[in-house]
């Protein structure tokens, strides 16, 4: 069970990562000009929503397997 424990835990951090870069991908997006970088941006920060989603799912079940 520590190995599960051990790939929750790792999989949260690079969601947080990935989360993190796709903060400033999208705001670096928004600094530009143009249509379609609106929507990349826009794009970025659906990404971030999800990462963000996938990283509290990760704690959690890093959390309940680390107890057991």
């Amino acid at each position: 069970m520590k190995f599960v424990s051990n790939v929750f835990f790792i999989l949260a951090g690079v969601a947080m990562l990935g989360a993190l870069v796709s903060i400033f991908v999208g705001m670096l997006g928004m600094t530009a000009d143009g249509l379609e970088r609106a929507r990349r941006s826009n794009r970025m920060m659906w990404w971030r929503v999800r990462l963000q989603l996938a990283a509290i799912c990760f704690i959690v079940l890093w959390y309940l397997t680390s107890r057991a």
